[in-house]
């Protein structure tokens, strides 16, 4: 007869391993394109139009040599889409936490009438409002101009909800009201206090902003009219004109010079997440 405890133990161990395989099988889902796009652009269009390779090719330097030389301005486009993510994903992380710290700490008439505005603002496609956005912004005379992608992401709905509801699950009132009985003010208790703990959030929101933004296409497409001020998602759309119906390698080049980026920062912010996380635990 076997011991329960073995069998308790073979069943973890079974349990655990169908784990692991499902989290692989999930990663290499994830990989697999990305692998591909890496390969294609180092090979030609024959080799491209031929089927997939596992194995790099030798044309990489040729198809940056086609991607650079016919329009496709990557300094200028990383130099355009870095400004607007990173000041857009400064200002929605920041304002946006700021407003879910008004919400969570203070208890104010209309409280509950704000929060309820934040829920149906996300509720609402940003498709409805873009005809009258884009009309304020021609009547303000901002066309081909970055403050109208970067400026409203102070009023992030999405962002406030999301530390909100990450404040509601961790203690900051004793920590707040401390801080007031010794002094502080309330930027102080803000940016000195509270920011630290939200890191986690913080740097999970800043991800999603940062991506979103950097991906944005169609409000740059709209408001955007000189050429010098297309970010890198355009110039990537542009690859497909009649000037580069062959030069497939060129194209799988500027779409992975165009993600690189996000994988850079993500890998720079996921670092906070980790470290907050590892520091709540400490502390608890």
């Amino acid at each position: 007869m076997q011991n329960p405890g073995s069998l308790h133990k073979a069943a973890l161990f079974a349990h655990r391993g169908f784990i692991y395989a499902l989290m692989a099988l999930l990663a290499l889902m994830a990989l697999v394109p990305i692998y591909i796009l890496l390969i294609n652009a180092t090979r030609t269009s024959e080799e491209i139009s031929g089927g997939l390779a596992l194995l790099p090719g030798a044309n990489l330097a040729n198809n940056w040599e086609a991607l650079t030389s016919r329009g496709f301005h990557v300094t200028r486009g990383f130099f355009n889409s870095s400004f607007i993510a990173l000041a857009t994903t400064a200002l929605n992380v920041y304002f946006s936490a700021m407003t879910a710290y008004g919400l969570h700490a203070y208890r104010f008439a209309g409280r509950h009438i704000l929060w309820g505005a934040v829920l149906v603002i996300i509720m609402l496609p940003p498709s409805l409002s873009f005809i009258g956005f884009y009309q304020l912004v021609a009547g303000m005379g901002l066309l081909d101009n970055y403050i109208p992608l970067i400026v409203p992401a102070i009023a992030g709905a999405g962002a406030v909800l999301f530390i909100r509801q990450y404040m509601a699950t961790i203690s900051t009132v004793t920590l707040i009201e401390a801080a007031r009985i010794d002094g502080a003010n309330e930027f102080y208790v803000f940016n000195k206090i509270i920011l630290p703990i939200l890191s986690p959030a913080l740097a999970a929101q800043a991800i999603f902003t940062f991506v979103a933004s950097w991906n944005n296409f169609f409000a740059p497409f709209v408001l955007i009219l000189s050429r010098d001020r297309y970010t890198l998602p355009m110039l990537v759309a542009m690859l497909h004109g009649d000037v580069f119906r062959v030069q497939f390698g060129g194209i799988y080049l500027g779409i992975a010079a165009s993600i690189a980026p996000i994988i850079v920062f993500y890998a720079f912010m996921s670092r906070f997440i980790i470290s907050g996380l590892t520091l709540g635990g400490v502390k608890e």
